[in-house]
């Protein structure tokens, strides 16, 4: 079977943008990238992406004269590139009801905390505020709601005292770096079901500290 296409959305550095790279060059992943997407010029991602040889695309928000008009190019520009699934991966652009309708169920989000805790942003620095004694990342299908929709995994780290926001944000990065790949994966071979905006994960057991909700019978954690 061929690879499934995807798209990636990028705003800044890129490292999930890496971590899929890094799993396509595994031999065994999948999935493809079709296209990089970035609303912002010049950034860290667009040199990843030109590296491994993916072609890639610059849409500057601030040159639009509405939300809409982005997100019709943006869309434009995924759906020519024949992306069955599309992939926030450090998006920092809210997106428009109509765009996250197109692709419902086929648009996913990674964000870095355990969600429905800690939406938008300063994550690290509420969950360290808060007294918080975990965090972490989760992977879910993007919802016209500020990060909500179907959580496919989560992976959770500890908080540890005298964390700072670096030092915490370092720490859930590394846990994004390999749910996001998971999840992509899941989602190529076909093992995610949406049902009543719960996930369902068949067949599928997570890598090693990832937490599947809803858990799969058939799962394996170590």
């Amino acid at each position: 079977m061929d690879p499934l296409p995807i798209a990636v959305l990028i705003s800044g550095r890129g490292t999930n943008l890496q971590s899929l790279i890094n799993a396509s060059l595994q031999g065994d992943f999948p999935a493809r990238i079709a296209v990089v997407v970035s609303n912002k010029p010049g950034v860290e991602g667009l040199v990843r992406a030109a590296r491994a040889g993916i072609r890639t695309a610059v849409f500057d928000h601030r040159t639009y004269e509405s939300r809409e008009a982005f997100d019709d190019a943006v869309r434009a520009r995924i759906d020519a590139s024949g992306a069955r699934l599309v992939v926030l991966a450090g998006f920092m652009r809210r997106l428009s009801p109509a765009f996250v309708a197109h692709y419902r169920d086929r648009l996913i989000n990674i964000h870095p905390s355990l969600l429905p805790a800690f939406p938008g942003l300063d994550v690290h620095r509420r969950v360290i505020e808060s007294g918080a004694r975990f965090s972490g990342c989760t992977v879910h299908f993007v919802r016209a709601e500020l990060d909500a929709g179907p959580i496919i995994l989560q992976a959770a780290v500890p908080v540890h005292p005298g964390d700072t926001e670096a030092s915490l944000a370092a720490r859930v990065l590394e846990m994004e770096h390999g749910a996001l790949p998971q999840a992509v994966r899941w989602f190529a071979e076909g093992c995610i079901r949406v049902e009543g905006e719960r996930v369902q994960v068949d067949g599928a057991a997570p890598p090693a500290g990832v937490l599947v909700n809803p858990f799969p019978a058939q799962a394996n954690v170590s």
